[in-house]
């Protein structure tokens, strides 16, 4: 069964009926007080942290703490300063990095993304600079979730099998 269903996805992929940006991912979101939403990512290596959605947000921010353990295990790229009006109208100016992959919740992958690094310890905000390489998406509150678009698939342990890894040309692969 499961070598007929490799079989058929496969004779999709090849003949281009299946197309990344035809797949939809969806992202558990929870509810944090005061109305916020959060996913769960990982950036480069890292554990898994939470970020909250902001689609006001321009960047994906991190924060100084999480740079610093970046650091030690790959090497961000630092492109630019940027000055950012906070929420509260405040300026802020902020290094931009590009760092190597980001993954939001347990399937999607982006590559290459800018994120803006605020100083100490501050919350992590997953914003457009993410958002729009996973375009189109959806968030939604009922149920929570982002519905995430053109995301590489990382690998997904199925018992003695991985089904689904990194992008479409490589769908399906055995132990």
């Amino acid at each position: 069964m499961i070598r007929h269903l490799t079989l058929l996805l496969l004779t999709m992929v090849l003949s281009g009926s299946l197309l990344a940006s035809e797949l939809t991912i969806g992202v558990p979101m929870h509810l944090k007080g005061a109305s916020t939403f959060y996913i769960s990512g990982r950036i480069g290596d890292m554990p898994a942290s939470d970020f909250m959605v902001d689609t006001g947000s321009s960047y994906m921010t991190i924060n100084e703490e999480t740079l610093a353990s970046l650091k030690l295990t790959e090497e961000p790229l630092y492109l630019r300063d940027l000055t950012g009006i906070l929420a509260n109208g405040d300026q802020m100016r902020v290094p931009v990095y590009a760092v190597s992959r980001v993954q939001l919740g347990e399937t999607c992958l982006l590559e290459e993304v800018e994120v803006a690094v605020f100083p100490g310890n501050t919350r992590q905000i997953l914003g457009l600079s993410v958002l729009l390489k996973a375009a189109p998406f959806v968030f939604s509150t009922d149920p929570p979730q982002l519905q995430l678009s053109n995301c590489s698939l990382t690998k997904t342990n199925t018992g003695d099998q991985t089904a689904l890894v990194a992008g479409t040309d490589r769908l399906l692969t055995r132990r």
